[in-house]
Order: structure tokens, then sequence, then C-alpha cells
């Protein structure tokens, strides 16, 4: 894996450049692409970057096993803090530019750039996870149903609940995260309208730290907490695992998001108090797009994963998530009434 390590705000564009350069090999980034027959693709990661043992790691995941099964070569970029739509642009003009085939952008806040960089290069494919209003024929966006899993994550909480309070906590107020909000309280209120959801969201654009800072996660789960949650939901990316630390310390419950949290190896200290994660699988999501253009059969256009295709769900690997039968069984109820079209999912507040 050849890894851009994460650069500052000022001079990106020209340490981009360098730092692209040096990271697909001795040649410079016009050349890399004639002078290797090794396939290589990349993705550019989302604010938090990897190891954010959530949304970021699972792209990486994807990455990794095409890298392992499709023989290709792996880039994968930081992106600077605080940066601007032209950071983004430098940045996957010179990933294209180097040879890359497909460029995956990891988050919607890509769209303007792909929107601005995949006209310029035709033969590449580019992907985008979590956005299709930037369409074209290169351009293949992935797109999940979030709401579905967060139905079912709701549906955990209302059953696991002893305080009849439950929490659920959004990195940014976007409209991303409102669907996961969205799913999340009507599944608990489905299940038992007596439960409270206390909900809060600990950034509003354009600040995005939301996403990146666990301190501000994990001081508002404490707050939850003492307003007697006993199980809380964050889908907010690196800030999430600050909530998951403060859910631990008080010995009650969370539920993990994107990836399947109890497994991260980041994590493990608080893995017995992740009941279950609402997972959207974003690792095959970027493994399937670069086998498309692997094969010569490049996916474009929308390409949506739902309950009905095991895109999203809810994970079962944490045992003591498994011995509540009573729980187990009500998302197995939800997850077919979801399916068979018995329960239509909201995809905001």
């Amino acid at each position: 894996m050849r890894r851009i390590t994460r650069i500052a705000t000022v001079g990106v564009a020209s340490a981009a450049l360098a730092l692209t350069a040096t990271a697909c090999g001795n040649t410079s980034s016009s050349d890399a692409a004639s002078d290797s027959k090794e396939k290589s693709v990349a993705i550019a990661y989302d604010i938090g970057g990897r190891g954010d043992q959530s949304f970021n790691d699972a792209a990486y995941a994807g990455l990794a096993k095409a890298e392992k099964e499709l023989k290709v070569k792996g880039n994968d970029a930081e992106p600077s803090d605080g940066e601007a739509d032209a950071d983004k642009i430098q940045r996957l003009t010179e990933l294209a530019r180097s040879g890359n085939n497909p460029v995956i952008g990891v988050g919607f806040a890509y769209a303007p750039a792909i929107k601005k960089v995949a006209p310029k290069f035709p033969k590449t494919t580019f992907g985008i996870i979590d956005d299709s209003s930037v369409t074209g024929d290169n351009i293949a966006n992935m797109v999940f149903n979030e709401e579905q899993g967060s139905y079912l994550a709701g549906v955990a909480a209302a059953k696991a609940t002893k305080s009849k309070t439950v929490g659920f906590i959004g990195g940014v107020e976007t409209p991303l995260i409102k669907k996961f909000e969205a799913g999340y309280a009507q599944g608990v209120k489905d299940t038992d309208p007596s439960v409270k959801v206390l909900s809060q969201y600990l950034t509003q654009p354009p600040n995005f730290d939301g996403f990146s800072k666990p301190d501000l996660g994990k001081a508002a789960a404490q707050g939850q907490l003492d307003k007697k949650a006993d199980v809380i939901y964050a889908a907010a990316g690196l800030a999430g695992s600050g909530s998951i630390e403060a859910v631990s310390a008080a010995g009650k419950w969370s539920i993990g998001v994107d990836s399947d949290q109890y497994q991260q190896a980041g994590l493990a200290q608080y893995k017995d108090s992740i009941l279950t994660s609402a997972t959207k699988d974003v690792s095959d999501a970027v493994y399937n797009l670069i086998k498309s253009v692997a094969d010569g059969k490049p996916e474009n256009g929308e390409i949506r994963y739902g309950l009905d295709k095991d895109g999203v769900g809810l994970t079962d690997t944490n045992p003591a998530y498994v011995k509540l039968t009573e729980v187990t069984a009500a998302v197995d109820k939800a997850k077919q009434e979801i399916i068979d079209g018995t329960i239509t999912v909201k995809t905001a507040p």
C-alpha cells in the first residue's frame, strides 16, 4: 500500500504534487502510468482520515482486499485539516494523472471536486461514496440506505434499554446524518413509544469538527448519560470513538456505526460495551468498483446498497448481543418487514 500522508493546508497544492509523485514510485506523476504495467487504484479519505475505526477504515478495507485479490497497487490519500474544495480537486487530479483507475472519493464532500475533475479524465472511473448529485459517464455513485440499518439500531436500543431513555449523536447536521437519526428514532418509537430519544449534533456546517474530534463525542455522550440514557448510537466518524469511550466508562451500551466497531482494534478496550453496530458495506462497494474496472466493465451511475442486498445491516459479533434473544428476534422481524415493504423507513426526522 502506497500512502499519501496528511498535509498542511498552507501550500497544499505544491506539497500534494510532490507527495503524490513520491507515493507512486520514483517516476513523476505524468510518467507513472506509462512506466509501470501494474494497475494502480486510489482512494481519497474523508474527514478524520484512515484510523477512524469507522467510515474511512471501511473504505480502506475494500482497497486492501482489492490489492490482495486483484493484484492491483493501492494508493490512499489523507485529507488536510480544514481543507477547501480546491485541495480536494488538487488531490483527485494528481491521483488521476498518476494513472490510478479508479479514483474514489470517500464521502459526499468530494462531490464538487469530482464534478470538476472527472470530465478532464474521461478514461478514468471516479467513484464517490454517499453522494448521487454529481453524475457522468465515468462517475459511479455508491450510496446506501443508512436509515434502514439505523432503524434496526433503534429497535435494538428500544429493546435493550432499562432506563427508557436512549441517545443519538450526529457528527455534523447534514442531510446524510439526519438519515441516521430518522431511522434510529423511528425504530425506537415503532418498538416502544414510551422510550425517550435524546438527539444532539456536535457541529453545524461548515464546521465539520464533529466528524474528527473524539472529545466532542465524549462530552456529548456524557451529557446524555447524565440524562439517564443507557444506549447511545453515534454517527460521528472519529468523534464517535469518544462517545464509545464515555459510554464504556459508565457501563452502558453503545451502538457502533459504519464498520463493525466491536471488531475494531483501536476500540478493543471498549468492545464489551459495544452492543452492536449499524453497518454500511463501504468495503464491498469500494472493492466492487475496483473489480469492475479491472474486469473492463466499469460501474457507473447510482449503485445503491440496502438491507435487501445486505448493503446495510446490524452486526451480531458481540456474544452479549446474541444472548439477548428478545432483542435479536425483534431486529430480525423488523429487517424482514423492511425488505418486504411492510415498514417504510423515513429519511428525515
